[in-house]
């Protein structure tokens, strides 16, 4: 432990938003914390406020956010088996070294710690995989955000291919950090039945996936993009029907363990 304080460095972390009370974003009750800063434009993101690294943010460093969260532990059980801290976005693989030092003293108090991830900075440069390693090790739960399995078509959701998101996926498994997989679904973009039938059968290569969940595409988020003066590409898109999750669950393979 105390090469642990010894290390550390006083990263900022910039972030838009805190949660105190989620229960959708990791096993249990969450303290969820959002981090600033996204390269991806998914066409349908709720997060708009987020995509600039340092604007509209507050910056902590790792104790004080720490210290602001443990507050919470109560509502996380006697061990954390209740709940615990999730880390999201944004993308928080953007800030490593300060999740890594945010995590390094949720682990000296054995939180539960959970990232949720679009996995797009992952690449095997070997001083950004080391710090990856690293974050892995005080990991629990990576919840991947499967934005679509065919290159192409995610290149015209988010604007980036999706190479090494899916590299990232067989990574985290390899080495042995549990997976949540979602997928947002939305009508005429990201419900063809190939695309989610090819992504059933990739997530059915990962060793590790505890969760395979749908996520219905909703316009929560059109407020957000009206306010900050972003054209919405997705205005005319239908949430989709009951019928319709329902397929999209069998087609890949949704499940909780």
């Amino acid at each position: 432990m105390l090469s642990h304080v010894h290390a550390m460095q006083n990263y900022k972390g910039y972030v838009n938003s805190l949660e105190t009370f989620g229960l959708v974003d990791g096993p249990g009750v969450r303290f969820v914390v959002f981090l600033q800063g996204c390269f991806m434009r998914c066409k349908y993101c709720h997060n708009p406020e987020t995509w600039k690294l340092q604007e509209d943010c507050q910056e902590y460093d790792a104790q004080t956010l720490f210290n602001k969260a443990y507050r919470y532990r109560t509502y996380w059980g006697d061990h954390c088996e209740k709940g615990g801290i999730t880390v999201s976005g944004g993308e928080p693989l953007l800030q490593m070294d300060f999740l890594i030092e945010f995590f390094t003293l949720c682990k000296q108090k054995g939180v539960s710690t959970t990232i949720d991830t679009a996995g797009q900075p992952f690449n095997r440069d070997p001083e950004w995989l080391a710090k990856f390693d690293k974050l892995l090790s005080l990991t629990d739960y990576i919840m991947l955000d499967l934005k679509a399995f065919n290159k192409d078509l995610h290149k015209k959701v988010t604007g980036w291919e999706n190479d090494n998101i899916l590299d990232m996926a067989k990574y985290v498994s390899d080495k042995g950090v549990k997976l949540w997989i979602r997928h947002v679904l939305v009508p005429g973009l990201t419900d063809q039945e190939d695309e989610l039938v090819n992504m059933r059968e990739f997530i059915s290569t990962l060793k590790t996936v505890e969760r395979v969940e749908i996520l219905p595409y909703h316009t929560l988020g059109l407020v957000k993009w009206m306010n900050l003066n972003i054209y919405y590409p997705l205005q005319d898109t239908p949430t989709p029907t009951e019928e319709e999750v329902e397929r999209a669950k069998k087609l890949i393979g949704a499940f909780v363990k």
